[in-house]
């Protein structure tokens, strides 16, 4: 349980840092809610954004591991674009605020959250 919460939280920050990044390209949250409402709504997307890479991204990775060998790695980042795009589908359909601009926009976000997630990963204790 504890492993699930310190990448929830390791995730939420990411999007938050890629939200703030990318400004107006991914947005979280309604801009006219208040702190309180908006920290709730980045912790929502953060929830389902960890569903989605605990369960959706190993199935979807794992069946793509031919193309990720012949690709050298780079269909990872069409993969994690697509996970982020599923992410902002589900949030969409929950009726939680979290637009991305297109699918390069989702790309560039992507890598931006990765790189958050590596380095906000090492500062926080993973629970094992």
């Amino acid at each position: 349980m504890q492993r699930f919460l310190s990448t929830w939280l390791v995730s939420t920050v990411a999007l938050a840092f890629a939200a703030w990044l990318l400004g107006d390209h991914m947005t979280i949250g309604d801009d006219s809610a208040d702190t309180g409402a908006r920290i709730i709504g980045v912790l929502l997307v953060g929830l389902v954004f960890t569903i989605v890479n605990s369960f959706v991204a190993p199935v979807v990775k794992t069946l793509s591991i031919p193309f990720i060998i012949v690709t050298l790695g780079l269909a990872l980042l069409v993969i994690n674009a697509l996970l982020l795009l599923f992410t902002e589908w589900i949030a969409d359909k929950l009726d939680m605020h979290f637009e991305l601009d297109g699918f390069w926009w989702a790309v560039l976000a992507s890598i931006v959250i990765s790189i958050a997630q590596s380095i906000v990963g090492s500062l926080v204790p993973s629970g094992d």
